[in-house]
């Protein structure tokens, strides 16, 4: 097996383990409640990276870079996870991975604008019209208007794809393992207290923590081993094997692995609309990633 298929391949296994991101979610929040799990989740994931970095011997990040780790500890440890959190406790996780579909693109996006690059007109059409499709369906399965949980996911979708993109320019320097593990670690610091207040104040949660369902428990320990550290680990890893023009297609996957695996976690029937909308999303964002992009000259 050659490096690119390698990479494409463990690529692949992170898109799998972001798929399930969604329904492990949904089968956690019941019992923690929203708020507490996204701090759980980022306390678990941070102690997971600190065990890592030690056993590696990592290296300690350089001062310039810990604005930028902060950046995106915040949005990927906490706005992410929160806003997801809080979305599915009232919309399918199906609903919720066509949403996030849009991802990828907006990816790009922040990525072109942040990093100097000039995208093309085809490429500004694409991310219009793929927002276009979500907005619309989320006013669909809404009956006519946003309501607060598709508001939370579109914030989503805008938190992870601006921390992604921050996170993959980043990973050029530093190595995508290593951002993942120190933006694990520097949300750690406050997502460790917080966690331990939720756990011993059993009032602000929907029920005390030593009670939750088995199920519960083992959705948060996913959520937090595997989608926020493990997942990040192969998804980076295959994209610096493979390359992120040929092992990012990978992420077009997503939407319909979601809606699988939703449908056999949580029993959430697979729909014509769901199926029709995630078709969508895949061919805007697959035609907007093939958009060229200038680079802008300095």
């Amino acid at each position: 097996m050659n490096k690119e298929t390698k990479g494409i391949w463990l690529g692949l296994v992170g898109v799998v383990i972001f798929s399930m991101t969604l329904p492990a979610t949904k089968i956690a929040v019941p019992d923690f409640s929203a708020i507490p799990l996204s701090f759980y989740r980022a306390a678990i994931a941070g102690v997971a990276a600190l065990i890592y970095i030690a056993a590696k011997k990592i290296a300690l990040p350089q001062k310039s870079d810990l604005p930028t780790l902060g950046i995106i500890s915040i949005l990927i440890s906490f706005v992410f996870p929160i806003s997801i959190a809080i979305a599915m406790q009232d919309l399918p996780s199906s609903h919720g991975g066509i949403v996030l579909g849009i991802s990828p693109l907006l990816t790009a996006l922040f990525a072109t604008l942040r990093f100097g690059e000039r995208p093309s007109r085809g490429f500004w059409i694409t991310a219009i019209l793929g927002s276009a499709l979500v907005l619309a369906f989320s006013i669909k399965e809404s009956g006519g208007a946003l309501q607060l949980s598709d508001l939370a996911l579109l914030l989503a979708a805008v938190s992870a794809s601006y921390g992604y993109a921050e996170a993959g320019n980043l990973s050029q320097k530093m190595g995508g393992i290593a951002v993942i593990s120190w933006v694990a670690i520097i949300s750690l610091i406050p997502s460790l207290p917080i966690a331990i207040y939720y756990a011993m104040h059993s009032s602000v949660t929907a029920i005390p923590i030593m009670n939750a369902s088995l199920p519960a428990w083992l959705a948060l320990l996913f959520v937090s081993i595997f989608s926020a550290y493990i997942g990040n680990i192969f998804w980076y890893t295959g994209l610096s094997m493979g390359g992120i023009s040929h092992v990012g297609q990978v992420q077009l996957l997503q939407p319909f692995c979601t809606l699988a695996l939703s449908s056999v976690l949580v029993f959430e029937p697979l729909t014509i609309s769901n199926i029709f909308f995630a078709s969508a999303v895949l061919v805007v964002v697959a035609i907007g990633k093939r958009m060229p992009v200038a680079k802008v000259k300095t």
